[in-house]
């Protein structure tokens, strides 16, 4: 086993490096073995990471009991949640990037043999993934865990969701006060990620279906003890990936990306996995577009529910046997030579799950529905892709026209929306929220959640080139590219023109005469830059559009 950290801890020239360890305690012995590094996004801001300094030590006993040696860092992972419907959510895509950086300087800085990736929520899983794609060394990922859900309120398990509801339903007088600080004392009973499938959980059960998580360790509740000894496995897989010398882009290929896509569309997972999966297949350079999410929803059946698109949550999922039961009813549809950090394929790790085809997961040959996933819709007003989510829509809403009600920022179709302004039969625009024009790409979470608590996720639809949240339901669509800062035609709509809808036909229309929008992009004035300095400037200028998944190119084309 040659080991590249031997390269700058042999002696005599290397000497300094071996008296550096040595001053924190690490002996020769452990200077002769594997130097793993362990990136942890550990914080106590973050639910969805509160206990990964637990399962870090579990994942170092495993490495240690394995012959190799653990060394830790610290990498910054930022709350959606608590980001959520003010300024900071435009900072939350760019940390994306930031993490994949990030892992990148520390491992090649420090030259370790491989690396463990510790993270469970929105924009730090898919940037851990996008650093073991990039770095191309042994690595696994491994996460904390979704929380329990609290009381069931409106018939599901409450959980951090339901506070935003509930301010609707506050707003129309349907519950007091009282009952929603209940509430919020209730919905959020442990640590872990939301227990809804929201981006964080969709993209730990993506990580599976990849490869680069253990085997049915994707939804394991963080207050489990399961969650402890699926790390401290974790730490023993690591080591032996090193010695066999498995390196990301082995198991982060073609094929096992659109495995990855097919467990999306079949669980009805966030629309966040359209500006993350591109992106993780960027740094694994396979060539992707989204017209791949769109041609694998088609054909992959919908076999598993949960909120948004149900009442049950990730827990009962789990408890139906998660992603390798899914990945079973799906496995005809799936590359079943997929290498993983098991060392074995995917098809090998998934022998032997059975589905107990309940309200959660359904059969193959009997599915919620024909088709799952995410779609892909193309028009005048979104010429380059826009995304929505079928799973998540009212069958009668799959095909929606009205007159637009147009704002030019989040902020200012939320005060609309509380102020009972936006009314039933309208299409909600919402722009210069792309990943330059916002810039981040924020989520447009608050403005779905308060049409659901007002009543009007039946009767409104809402289109961005912002994003959602994988908890949004009700008729939206999200991404649209161009966006309205690089002057795409979202930014020419103005109130009272139709907007059609046709998500079976997978097209998105302004019904608007071409020769007026172009007359209207001849006196386009965009407004003013919200952003002239920081990060954010600097990721304006930098970033890629949603549809090449707003990525930031690291590399010479």
């Amino acid at each position: 086993m040659s080991l590249r950290s031997s390269r700058i801890l042999s002696r005599p020239e290397w000497s300094i490096n071996r008296a550096y360890y040595k001053s924190m305690g690490y002996s020769d012995t452990d200077l002769e073995k594997p130097i793993i590094g362990i990136a942890n996004a550990w914080s106590t801001t973050v639910p969805g990471h509160y206990n990964l300094r637990q399962v870090s030590e579990a994942v170092k006993e495993g490495i240690r009991e394995a012959g190799g040696t653990p060394v830790e860092f610290g990498v910054i992972g930022a709350c959606d949640g608590i980001a959520e419907g003010h300024e900071g959510m435009r900072y939350i895509l760019p940390t994306r990037d930031i993490i994949a950086h990030s892992i990148e300087l520390m491992v090649q800085a420090h030259q370790y043999d491989g690396i463990v990736l510790l993270g469970s929520c929105d924009k730090i899983v898919p940037g851990m993934l996008m650093a073991a794609a990039r770095l191309d060394l042994p690595a696994i990922f491994v996460n904390g865990g979704p929380m329990l859900g609290g009381p069931v309120i409106h018939g599901r398990k409450a959980d951090t969701t339901s506070i935003i509801e509930g301010v609707g339903r506050l707003k129309k007088g349907q519950i007091t006060e009282e009952e929603l600080i209940k509430m919020e004392d209730s919905c959020a009973p442990t640590c872990g990620s939301c227990s809804f499938l929201g981006t964080a959980n969709t993209m730990c059960c993506i990580a599976e279906a990849i490869g680069m998580s253990l085997t049915g360790s994707a939804v394991i509740p963080a207050v489990y003890n399961e969650r402890l000894k699926t790390a401290q496995e974790s730490g023993r897989a690591i080591v032996n990936l090193i010695r066999k010398d498995i390196t990301a882009r082995q198991i982060i290929n073609k094929e096992s990306i659109e495995n990855a896509v097919r467990l999306n569309s079949a669980i009805g997972g966030s629309t966040n996995s359209a500006l993350h999966i591109p992106a993780i297949a960027y740094e694994a350079k396979v060539e992707f577009d989204l017209d791949i999410f769109d041609k694998l929803s088609r054909t992959t059946p919908l076999v598993a529910k949960m909120n948004p698109a149900a009442s049950a949550n990730v827990i009962d999922f789990y408890e139906a046997g998660g992603v390798p039961v899914v990945l079973g009813e799906i496995s005809s549809l799936l590359k079943l030579n997929a290498l993983t950090v098991t060392g074995k394929t995917i098809g090998e790790n998934i022998k032997g799950y059975k589905s107990p085809n309940n309200e959660v997961i359904k059969t193959f040959a009997e599915p919620f529905s024909a088709f799952g996933g995410l779609a892909v819709l193309y028009g005048n007003l979104a010429p380059n892709s826009a995304v929505t989510k079928p799973a998540a829509i009212n069958p009668n809403m799959l095909s929606f026209q009205g007159p637009a009600r147009v704002f030019n920022s989040e902020d200012e179709a939320n005060i609309a929306i509380l102020n009972n302004e936006v009314k039933p039969g309208e299409v909600v625009v919402i722009r210069y929220e792309g990943p330059k024009g916002g810039p981040g790409m924020p989520e447009m979470f608050k403005a779905m959640k308060l049409l659901h608590g007002l009543g009007l996720a039946d009767k409104v639809a809402l289109v961005t080139d912002g994003r959602f949240s994988g908890t949004n339901n009700g008729c939206f669509v999200g991404h649209i590219s161009p966006e309205a800062q690089e002057g795409g035609p979202i930014a020419l709509v103005q109130d009272g023109d139709l907007i059609d809808i046709n998500i079976p036909e997978r097209k998105l229309d302004i019904l608007v005469d071409s020769l007026v929008l172009e007359d209207r992009k001849k006196q386009l004035q965009p407004p003013k830059a919200r952003v002239t300095e920081g990060y954010l400037y600097l990721y304006s200028k930098l970033a890629e559009s949603a549809d090449k998944g707003a990525i930031i190119k690291t590399r010479a084309e």
